[in-house]
């Protein structure tokens, strides 16, 4: 015979988001130096959504609310065209901090 599971608790909830807030901490940026992958203080990031580099964090610290409505191309392997390739990534329109991949470039 076996038993029913016990039910979830408020803390077990509580316990599941500060693990989704550590792995948050722990995601990797775009460009960032292997020895320091993370995201640093005092730094903005927007969050690359879908395409090649899905789940990436990218530093637009510093840029003009211009400069990011421009969005980017990045270099990068993992898209359609491999190592020559560059994928593009848009602002979300009302959430500048995800960029959405539009496609990928040579």
């Amino acid at each position: 015979m076996t038993r029913p599971h016990p039910a979830a608790s408020d803390g077990c909830q509580a316990e599941r988001t500060d693990r989704d807030d550590e792995q948050l901490l722990r995601r990797r940026v775009y460009g960032a130096d292997h020895d320091h992958p993370g995201p640093r203080p005092n730094r903005h990031y927007a969050e690359l959504v879908d395409g090649p580099l899905d789940g990436l964090l990218l530093d637009i610290t510093g840029w003009t609310a211009d400069g990011i409505q421009t969005g980017v191309s990045l270099m990068t392997e993992l898209g359609q065209f491999g190592a020559d390739g560059r994928a593009l990534y848009d602002p979300r329109p009302g959430d500048p901090a995800r960029f959405d991949w539009t496609g990928d470039t040579p």
